[in-house]
């Protein structure tokens, strides 16, 4: 995909947190990851040293900001970052596959902090140039930074996975589990020449759901249940189980990042789910991956976009679900 006098100056590094996905990512390019020594002191401070020269090569950093981990994910990003402007890059863009603390992007009660807004800003003062990542908690995130943000959605991967399976479109419901993941959910009904239905979902307090409305008829349907991400799948249980009430005759869950804290994998074997479709924005682990839950790679996707920012071409059909894969 890379021509080799791109290559003299293209260089691309993982994090630590998903390597598996940036050797996808680099094979897609057909190119090598880049060499960088990540340790931590013994009290737990990060260390990065790349082990290859960065003066003047466009630097495009890969990592999730997730896991069990997740403040030492976001702090080692930071720390790369610097370490390449120190060291003359020309520019850095992070590949941010998922954008850690971007449920808390407005004060919902006094003296709340906005965390996404305070990630962004940390990001760019480390030296990012440029993001790029995929299906934000909410889209106006991408109003919190100062430099550019490509935005991209897993959504025609999602559609493309289901649209395998042979679904009579006469029978098939995209549901949205809230209201704030609506308009997505609308443009994957849209891709699937499905039905649409929305619930609407109060958080009694942090990690609880319960559903308190359905708009849309679901009955002798087979639902395909859209979110951004599954944290400790509380909310999905809810949704799922409403809609089986409701007289879904199936229900699929399909979301672009599987967090996947606490009870999340034991929740989804128990409910009347066929499948749970996920991205390995983060890692998922092996032995999880056997039984209802199946995960789809989004590298060619980052792939797509690392090439056209540094051949400075359009990305606007990766972010756009109205254009086709």
């Amino acid at each position: 995909m890379i021509s080799n006098e791109m290559k003299k100056t293209l260089a691309v590094f993982s994090g630590s947190c998903n390597p598996e996905l940036a050797e996808q990512v680099a094979d897609c390019l057909g190119i090598s990851l880049g060499k960088v020594r990540l340790e931590k002191f013994a009290n737990g401070e990060i260390y990065a040293r790349y082990l290859e020269s960065v003066r003047g090569a466009d630097v495009f950093l890969i990592q999730s900001v997730a896991g069990e981990h997740v403040n030492d994910a976001l702090m080692e990003l930071l720390i790369m970052a610097d370490a390449a402007k120190r060291a003359s890059a020309r520019t850095i863009t992070a590949v941010v596959t998922h954008y850690g603390y971007s449920r808390q992007d407005r004060k919902a009660a006094a003296r709340e902090p906005i965390t996404a807004k305070l990630v962004a800003d940390l990001m760019s003062v480390s030296g990012v140039g440029r993001i790029i990542t995929i299906d934000l908690h909410q889209g106006q995130i991408q109003g919190f930074f100062d430099i550019p943000v490509n935005h991209l959605t897993a959504l025609n991967i999602m559609a493309e996975y289901f649209k395998a399976k042979n679904f009579d479109p006469e029978k098939l419901c995209v549901v949205s589990p809230d209201l704030g993941r609506a308009k997505a959910a609308k443009k994957l009904a849209d891709i699937m020449g499905a039905d649409l239905a929305i619930m609407h979902k109060g958080r009694p307090k942090h990690n609880q759901a319960v559903i308190t409305a359905l708009i849309g008829d679901v009955e002798g349907k087979i639902c395909i249940l859209n979110d951004d991400m599954i944290d400790t799948a509380g909310s999905i249980v809810a949704a799922v189980s409403t809609l089986k009430a409701r007289g879904a005759d199936k229900v699929y869950v399909c979301a672009t990042h599987p967090v996947f804290s606490g009870p999340a994998y034991e929740r989804l074997e128990n409910a009347d789910i066929e499948e749970v479709v996920v991205c390995n924005t983060i890692p998922v682990p092996e032995e999880h991956r056997n039984g209802k839950i199946k995960v789809v790679s989004v590298a060619p996707l980052f792939a797509r976009a690392i090439d056209a920012v540094y051949s400075n071409g359009s990305i606007s059909e990766l972010f756009d679900p109205d254009f086709a894969l």
